[in-house]
């Protein structure tokens, strides 16, 4: 099952916390940082994927050191729209911010400063997509599936903007 399988699961499932407003905000955000960098949602929608891919390697080695509960920790105090420089401070190093803006800057054609200033929106955001699974009894479906994903390195979170746009019509 997809990664946007897995969101819309936890948005229709009563006992997890995704909702369609919490998919139709980071839809907008997407939007706003378009129209901010003077690009379109798609070029934007490929930057959230590569951090995307950033963000499943550092949850992964937080996991391995600290369990599922560290990561769920992580994952609940900074998924959310708000911009947070601890959101990224707390799963990147300063000499790793810079090559995920880098990455993001060679594959996208966005500025790598931009870049720089975009993360403390971009990874909430990413984790507050990953945050949609959690579920009231404990667990989080959508966070268990990204993370243990085949490790291609294709991170489907590109796919699953594209498709919840779609899906919410935007």
């Amino acid at each position: 099952m997809g990664l946007f399988d897995q969101i819309i699961g936890a948005v229709t499932n009563p006992n997890q916390q995704g909702n369609l407003e919490q998919i139709g905000n980071i839809i907008g955000t997407v939007q706003q940082l378009s129209n901010n960098a003077g690009t379109d949602n798609s070029t934007m929608q490929s930057a959230i994927g590569i951090v995307g891919s950033y963000v499943r390697s550092a949850l992964q080695e937080k996991r391995d050191n600290g369990g599922d509960e560290e990561v769920e920790n992580v994952v609940n105090e900074f998924g959310n729209n708000s911009p947070s420089s601890d959101a990224v401070d707390s799963l990147f190093t300063p000499e790793m911010q810079q090559q995920v803006a880098q990455t993001v800057s060679e594959r996208t054609g966005l500025d790598t400063g931009m870049v720089q200033q975009f993360l403390p929106t971009l990874v909430p955001m990413v984790l507050n997509l990953l945050k949609s699974g959690a579920s009231n009894q404990g667990g989080n479906s959508v966070l268990s599936s990204f993370l243990d994903a085949d490790g291609d390195g294709d991170v489907d979170i590109t796919d699953a903007m594209q498709m919840a746009s779609r899906y919410m019509g935007q």
